[in-house]
């Protein structure tokens, strides 16, 4: 990674500033989420935009990584392939009202810095990079208003306009443009003014902007006003405003993510905090962390009018956590529509594949359905987000117009998000849950009806830890076990532990690496149980757990059984290949007399959508006439990425 300051924007620009992004927005997550006021209080602005910005760090990571085999000056990503990138993780990464104006930012950047055929942009390209950008995302939303993150953009683009010089002078202008109009949002908005806060999704947008500041100056600039002329003071937040970044501490070597792959991942004995000043290793560390909401259901469910939600690509999200009292409803954002006691029941977010025109049509029978309408995308996908009463409308309305999927449905609640000048009372937090990451629906469906909060990992889209610090809050618990069921997730879970070490909740993680090891955890949870009696528990029945995969190979590989081809039928145990087959059933069995064949008592079949009808029947026979008492219990677990999935405890 490059250091910085630097002088032209370019690939390794546009990485160290996604890097630099994520870093501020992770410190101002809590702040901006606190003065989430407009138009819906559901105090999650911040946390948002961190997970939309984690997504465009990821894509950008990818790019880098994807040309880090060669070794010559072609073999290192274009501004144009990072910025691509940058856009697209920001898209499909999208989260609620802010989170998906900025995707909209960054896009429409992307769309100009991607045009220039040389191998950076200067300072004029930076301009009008923000004029663009400003100008595309009030182009996405429904009905423009005065005083929110759009005021923010126009202004920084603004200020930019006129700045001579590289793009550190420029980049300053537009901070500053921007640190200035948000100060003056409680003006224009009346909803902020009686809050006393400046808008959420503008206060994010200019922490994005500092983060510009700092990748072409090295210094990190004074930070904004939130409320009534006071500068936040940033906890951990480093250098002071316009103060270089120290030599022990470059801006570019913590500007850098790379997604974390677990080295081993098994599941070993978990070390227990007894009330130790040292937590020891993140993984296993039990945690403190704050107040939360409502639990979280990834599966199908219908609303409390009766509207039914497609189980295969859905899930419904509560609320997460209480407000202040001096807010009113809102999240920092766009739309036209005053907050009040009648407002939308329901935000809907999906992404949609869809021609031009038929979005053209979305937008319009969205706007009829309710409000805070923002459409972002283009060349083929887009990402829609709308507040309405009906949601199973919003969704069909996606159906007709192309193919939506990853849907998100929240329900504000009533007499919640939408009621004015009143405290809401938090409800009472349980002593103890359960939360984990889930590979399909149906497994969603079956560890909910075991008690625990759920969340969705579907084909290729692991979730990231901003994620699953959600869903620890959601379980409104004082303690809370961690279930991540996925070696690639261990370094991702510890992440999103360490985040919430502060927050008042003790955290264990226990490093499962299948869903088969977690539905074996979940099987010995006693919540009546001592804490760390419980933990240690759980640990053992997920440890004394092998698990096993069958999937279809994509491409050819070298694996420890040897070369496979694409469309071979693979069979591995423990993570690592054991069998190459051509038939499903056939491999599957293989697979399984071999785990058997080490002994066990429990066999645990979990069969995905493509799986063949008659696997599980020919297993379960297989088990009663070759291995006497050991028992065997069949799941379906939906789109869940492999075939299937094979427990032996």
């Amino acid at each position: 990674m490059a250091q910085v300051p630097q002088t032209f924007f370019d690939a390794v620009a546009v990485r160290t500033w996604c890097g630099l992004a994520l870093e501020t927005l992770g410190r101002a997550r809590e702040e901006i989420d606190a003065i989430n006021v407009y138009p819906v209080a559901d105090g999650d602005t911040g946390t948002n935009l961190y997970l939309t910005v984690e997504s465009a760090v990821a894509a950008v990571e990818a790019v880098f990584v994807g040309h880090a085999a060669g070794s010559g000056p072609e073999d290192r990503p274009t501004l144009s392939d990072a910025v691509r990138a940058m856009a697209h993780g920001a898209l499909i990464g999208a989260r609620g009202n802010s989170g998906t104006i900025l995707a909209q930012l960054l896009r429409g950047m992307a769309q100009v810095l991607a045009d220039d055929a040389s191998a950076h942009a200067d300072g004029r390209g930076l301009r009008l990079a923000l004029r663009h950008a400003a100008d595309s995302a009030r182009e996405a939303v429904a009905h423009p208003v005065e005083g929110t993150v759009l005021t923010v953009a126009s202004a920084a683009a603004d200020a930019a306009a006129g700045v001579e010089g590289d793009c550190g002078n420029v980049a300053r202008a537009a901070y500053e443009g921007a640190r200035e109009a948000l100060a003056a949002t409680p003006e224009q908005l009346p909803v902020l003014g009686r809050a006393g806060v400046v808008d959420a999704g503008g206060r994010g947008l200019v922490a994005v902007l500092g983060a510009l500041v700092e990748t072409f100056t090295g210094e990190r600039p004074r930070g904004p006003v939130t409320s009534a002329g006071r500068v936040p003071e940033a906890r951990g937040a480093g250098p002071g405003a316009g103060e270089p970044v120290g030599a022990g501490e470059p801006v570019g070597a913590h500007a850098r993510v790379v997604p974390g792959a677990a080295s081993d991942g098994s599941v070993g004995a978990l070390s227990v905090d007894h009330g130790s000043a040292d937590p020891g290793p993140a993984d296993s560390s039990l945690v403190d962390h704050g107040p939360a909401g409502p639990g979280l259901v990834d599966h199908g469910a219908s609303d409390a009018r009766g509207v039914t939600v497609d189980a295969s690509h859905a899930r419904v999200e509560p609320v997460a956590e209480p407000l202040p009292a001096c807010a009113d409803p809102g999240e920092g954002a766009d739309s036209a529509a005053a907050p009040g006691q009648d407002g939308p029941a329901f935000e809907v977010i999906y992404l949609l594949e869809a021609e031009d025109a038929a979005v053209t049509r979305l937008r319009e029978r969205l706007d009829a359905l309710g409000d805070s309408l923002v459409v972002v995308g283009g060349d083929g996908l887009w990402n829609v987000h709308v507040h309405v009463d009906d949601a199973g409308a919003a969704v069909e309305a996606g159906i007709e117009a192309g193919r939506p999927y990853r849907i998100r449905i929240t329900h504000f609640g009533a007499g919640d998000v939408h009621t004015t000048g009143a405290e809401r009372q938090p409800r009472e937090r349980a002593q103890r849950a359960v939360v984990a990451v889930v590979p399909g629906e149906g497994l969603a469906g079956l560890y909910a009806e075991a008690g625990a909060t759920t969340v969705l990992a579907r084909p290729g889209e692991p979730p990231a830890s901003g994620e699953l610090v959600q869903a620890v809050r959601r379980a409104h618990a004082r303690e809370v076990v961690l279930l991540p069921n996925d070696a690639e997730l261990r370094h991702t879970a510890a992440a999103a532990a360490e985040q919430v070490r502060t927050e008042g909740v003790r955290v264990a993680l226990i490093p499962t690496r299948s869903a088969v090891q977690g539905i074996a955890a979940l099987a010995v949870h006693e919540p009546e149980r001592r804490f760390d009696e419980d933990v240690v528990s759980m640990t053992s029945a997920a440890g004394a757990t092998r698990y096993a995969e069958v999937t279809v190979a994509e491409r050819q590989s070298w694996t420890m059984a040897g070369i496979c081809q694409a469309g071979d039928v693979l069979g591995l145990i423990d993570g690592d290949v054991a069998v190459i087959g051509s038939d499903v059933t056939a491999t599957a069995e293989t697979v399984l007399d071999r785990m058997l064949a080490a002994g066990g008592e429990m066999v645990t079949l979990v069969l995905g959508d493509e799986a063949p009808d008659a696997v599980a029947e020919h297993l379960e026979g297989r088990v009663r006439e070759g291995y006497l008492a050991v028992d065997t219990v069949v799941y379906r677990g939906g789109r869940q990425g492999s075939l299937l999935l094979i427990g032996v405890e």
